[in-house]
Parts: C-alpha cells; sequence; structure tokens
C-alpha cells in the first residue's frame, strides 16, 4: 500500500519517547533474562511430555530450544536496534502495518492476563495444601493485591521481585543439576548410579510420543521475551537486550535440556510420579535420591515460579497495552502514566486476570476451556510475527542505520526461514492431535478476528 511507509514508522518511534521510567538496573534485567526462563510449566507440565516421549524429551527439548534461539536472537536484533514497551508487537507495526501491530499485541495481551490468573490459581493450589479449609480465591486475590500493588508504585518493584525470584530459581535448579549429575556418576553418598539403564527404551511410543512431547515443549518456553518487553525501561536498553540474547543459549540448554536429561536419566519414564501433578519429575527424581522433605522444597520453589510468573505477566500485559494506546492502538485511558508507570493498564491487566479465576469457578465448563483454548497456541502465532518482521526490517536498518544492528541474526537470511519453516511444522503437528487441533483452530478464530479489526482501523485511519 502506497501510504505504508508513513503510516508504520511515526507511531513506534513515538512510543520509543514514552515516559516511562528508567528504573530497572543491568542487575535486574540480567537476573530477569536468567529466570525468565524456569516457570511452573518445566517444574511440573513437563511430566506429561516425559509420559508421551519417554527418554526422547531430551530430544523434543532440544528441537523446540534451537528454534526459541533463533526466534529470540530474531527479537534481540529488532529490539535492539528499537528498544520498546512494545516489543515484537511495535516492530510487527514497523515492518508489516499498523494492523499486525494490533493482532500480535492485543493476542498477547489477553494471553498474559488470562496466564496471571492461571498462576494465581496454581499458587493458592499449592498454599491450600498446606493450609487446608482456606478458600483458593482468596489465595489469588491477595497475590494479585500484592504483585498490582507492587507494579502500580514503582517499576523497580517488578525488577527487585523478579530479582530474587529468579535467584531462587536458579540457585534450586543449579542444585537440582548438580545433585543428579553426582547422583549419575555415582559419587553421592547412599545412591547407586542407574548408569542407562532408563535411557534403553529411547522411543516407547514411537515418533506419535515424540511429536507429543514436542508440542508439549515448544509452550514450555513462553516467558522469554519479558526480557525485551522490560529492556526498554532499563539504564542501557541495548546492552540489556544483546546481553540476554546472547546468554540465551547456554540458559536454554542447561536448564531445560540439562534437566530432562538428569530426570529421564534417574527416574524411569513410566514411574507414576513423573505425572503426578501432585509431585512432578523434579520431586520423583528428588525421591530417588532419598532427599528428606524433596517434596516440600520443590512446592515452595514451584511456588516462587508461579508468583514470579504472575508478576512478570502483569508487567508485561500492562507495558505491552500501554504501547499500543501511545501508537493509537487501543483506548486513550490505558496509556496514562503516573510517576513513569501505566497505573491504568495495570489495573485493566490484574481486572483480567481475576476474572479469569472468578470463570474458572463460574463457567468451569464452557467459557473458561473456551478461554484456555483460544490462547493454546498465540506464542506460536507471535513468533511467526517476529520472523517476518525481522526478515523485512533487517534490510531496512542494514540500509538506513546499519550503526544499530548490535545484535544479528545467524546466517541471515537462511536461518530466518528455517524458523518460520519450523513454525509451520508445529502447527501442522497440532491440526494432526485431537487435544491441540482445538486450541489451533480457537486460536486461529481469535488471530483472524484481531487481524479484521486491525485492518479495517488502518483503512479507516489512512481514509482521514
Amino acid at each position: 500500500m502506497p501510504h505504508s511507509t508513513t503510516t508504520v514508522e511515526t507511531p513506534p518511534q513515538a512510543a520509543d519517547a514514552n515516559p516511562l521510567s528508567h528504573g530497572l538496573k543491568q542487575r535486574h534485567l540480567s537476573m530477569i533474562a536468567l529466570g525468565g526462563v524456569i516457570g511452573a510449566g518445566l517444574f511440573v507440565g513437563s511430566g506429561a511430555g516425559i509420559a508421551a516421549a519417554g527418554p526422547s524429551i531430551v530430544l523434543a527439548y532440544a528441537v523446540s530450544g534451537l528454534l526459541v534461539m533463533l526466534v529470540m536472537r530474531m527479537l534481540g536484533e529488532m529490539s535492539a536496534a528499537y528498544p520498546s514497551s512494545g516489543s515484537f508487537s511495535a516492530h510487527a507495526e514497523r515492518a508489516i502495518g499498523p494492523w499486525a501491530g494490533f493482532t500480535a499485541g492485543w493476542s498477547f495481551w489477553v494471553l498474559l492476563c488470562t496466564a496471571v490468573g492461571l498462576e494465581g490459581i496454581g499458587a493458592a493450589h499449592i498454599v491450600t495444601g498446606w493450609l487446608p479449609g482456606t478458600p483458593e480465591w482468596a489465595w489469588v486475590a491477595l497475590f494479585m493485591a500484592v504483585f498490582c500493588a507492587a507494579n502500580l508504585a514503582a517499576v523497580k518493584n517488578f525488577g527487585e521481585f523478579e530479582f530474587w525470584f529468579a535467584a531462587l530459581k536458579v540457585g534450586a535448579i543449579t542444585l537440582f543439576l548438580v545433585l543428579g549429575v553426582l547422583a549419575i556418576a555415582g559419587v553421592l553418598p547412599g545412591t547407586d548410579s542407574p548408569g542407562t539403564s532408563h535411557l534403553t527404551d529411547f522411543l516407547p511410543h514411537g515418533s506419535e510420543g515424540l511429536v507429543i512431547g514436542l508440542l508439549a515443549s515448544v509452550f514450555a518456553y513462553g516467558g522469554l521475551e519479558t526480557v525485551t518487553i522490560a529492556a526498554a525501561e532499563s539504564e542501557d536498553p541495548v546492552r540489556g537486550v544483546a546481553s540476554a540474547v546472547r546468554t540465551a543459549m547456554w540458559r536454554i540448554a542447561l536448564f531445560y535440556i540439562g534437566s530432562m536429561a538428569v530426570i529421564v536419566t534417574l527416574v524411569p519414564w513410566d514411574a507414576a510420579a513423573v505425572v503426578d501433578q501432585g509431585k512432578g519429575p523434579y520431586v520423583a527424581a528428588l525421591d530417588r535420591l532419598d532427599i528428606p522433605g524433596a517434596g516440600q522444597v520443590m512446592n515452595v520453589v514451584v511456588l516462587v515460579a508461579l508468583l514470579s510468573a504472575m508478576n512478570a505477566n502483569i508487567y508485561g500485559s500492562s507495558r505491552i497495552a500501554y504501547s499500543l494506546v501511545e501508537r493509537g492502538q487501543g483506548p486513550k485511558s490505558l496509556g496514562r502514566v503516573s510517576a513513569g508507570v501505566p497505573r491504568v493498564a495495570v489495573l485493566v491487566s490484574c481486572v483480567f486476570g481475576f476474572g479469569c479465576v472468578l470463570l474458572s469457578y463460574w463457567r468451569p465448563d464452557d467459557v473458561f476451556p473456551w478461554l484456555l483454548n483460544m490462547i493454546g497456541a498465540v506464542i506460536l502465532v507471535v513468533w511467526i510475527f517476529i520472523a517476518v518482521s525481522q526478515l523485512l526490517l533487517r534490510r531496512r536498518v542494514e540500509r538506513e542505520a546499519p550503526e544499530k544492528l548490535v545484535v544479528r541474526m545467524w546466517l541471515f537470511p537462511a536461518l530466518t526461514w528455517v524458523a518460520l519453516a519450523g513454525m509451520v511444522a508445529i502447527f501442522v503437528l497440532m491440526a494432526r492431535e485431537p487435544d491441540t487441533r482445538v486450541q489451533l483452530y480457537a486460536t486461529g478464530g481469535m488471530t483472524l478476528f484481531l487481524a479484521a479489526i486491525g485492518y479495517a482501523r488502518q483503512r479507516a485511519r489512512a481514509r482521514n
């Protein structure tokens, strides 16, 4: 379209000149990058993937991990060149058009707000296990109030919470890996090494099991995008993004792939404890090492992971909403900033998240499952926007401002196309599985609906 260049470039530049504070220090950003990759989905949700794929879950996490590394590299390249609290949404608008920024941004906002509610429910479930008889919804409300208040006050509060949450998660999983490796090597006192006895049946359910494990592993990587959103409010956005992206490879290899390798080596893949939602694979591995109180210790770690994700998603959703409004893609009231914080956006995001919690109690059989299915494949939609945006923006930056390419995508454009092919392949695999097929169609419906609204708004603005 002839008007696209002017329309696309201006709004993101305006967003870069926003009145948000720059209260995040480099230590905050470094630890958010380090610990943000470790979520409750890894600690508990990985059990279903192990049960389906067996020891080949390590291969599944390695393949999906390679895809995530490529996505983060692409996102890092764009975020270092154009730091913005809108992250991939602002990049999509700049590269493709306002409709793309609208679609990517608001679909991700729905995902984050819904995730806030889900994480609150998970955290409350753990606490009510310690304090039976107390209502889960009250604990969710308490957690929501604490993190909402923290995010309303100042961005440094978000940074401090995430710094200590991430430090605890990193410490816990590092200790787990050390103990696991010692046990496998046969040097941990009181523990006999299983050797490779649990790895002999590498593909217990054939390629079908590997596919299920691959799909489970892809969605366990959610949360990595937060660091590029947070970087816009750091003291040195370009340095922060560059550092986070360059360390993404070893973080993924160590925390995800490494821990999966330790678990399937220590514990039989078909052990009941692996898929027990009350325990999970990490507790099963610690029980194998006869560590007293392992279950309660891991419950504390999972609780911290859930609370960390709540905090990060409240922050991320409010900044995505703020950036969209700054670019004329949402109600102006969400863009009000006080003391460097978009407080209305924070409040609305929290209310939406708590509304999801109430739906889980009021409409658990129809509305709530529909909502969960609708957000099921949003992260893949976002990744596709990231890849297409990077393909288009890279050439533009090379022509107009090559000095902005502080982070560069490897073997461009070949690996970008490889990543896009991988995403399409995952969509095809999702369409083959009955459970994920429903998510694929629901997410597709929401994406098309938002794209239609975004395109109609774009055409209306072009005519005015």
